[in-house]
């Protein structure tokens, strides 16, 4: 009797460790994918920013030789209009639908409405608005919790930003780079 008691409790551990174990894993997924998400709604927003515009950035104050400490930096990658894109990019998450990889169990975030209006491939998406409401709010958590390292990012960077920044610096993709590259 005593071992079926011991049995049942450690059947009963088990099952609350894995379920925790996925939990975890769940919560790192939709922070990656949001992550990823947020890199791909701005690296698409700069580029929709004519790359002629520049702003003038810098100390209006004159030195006391006379000299002005100004310089001129596209507008696409400057705080000020960086700042601005990330006010809103969070909202474009309901455009994300989610995929689970069969082999990995592993959940991923996919654009599901393009953004020319062609019709996409919509068979691998789960449409889901407590997925998209979760994925909106893990953006916003991403957001404003890296919002300099996100800033300094997009002002510098201008290759690889979503493994630099989702991996490597903020470790919200600690399996990302096992994870294959996608293009939106």
């Amino acid at each position: 009797m005593r071992e079926a008691a011991l049995l049942l409790a450690s059947s009963v551990f088990l099952c609350l460790l894995l379920g925790l174990s996925q939990a975890a894993r769940q919560g790192q997924d939709i922070r990656c994918g949001a992550c990823r998400a947020l890199v791909d709604e701005m690296e698409w927003a700069i580029s929709q920013v004519d790359p002629k515009k520049m702003i003038q950035t810098g100390s209006f104050r004159i030195n006391p030789d006379g000299s002005q400490s100004i310089r001129e930096v596209p507008l696409a990658r400057s705080e000020g209009n960086l700042l601005e894109l990330m006010e809103n990019v969070c909202e474009r998450m309901e455009d994300y639908g989610e995929h689970t990889d069969s082999s990995t169990n592993r959940k991923s975030y996919i654009r599901i409405k393009s953004r020319s209006g062609e019709p996409m491939d919509l068979s691998e998406a789960t449409l889901d608005s407590r997925v998209t409401s979760s994925l909106k709010f893990a953006c916003e958590t991403v957001a404003e919790q890296n919002e300099d390292e996100i800033i300094e990012f997009f002002a510098h960077e201008t290759e690889n930003v979503k493994d630099k920044l989702c991996s490597k610096r903020t470790d919200l993709c600690d399996h990302a780079l096992k994870m294959a590259h996608d293009e939106l």
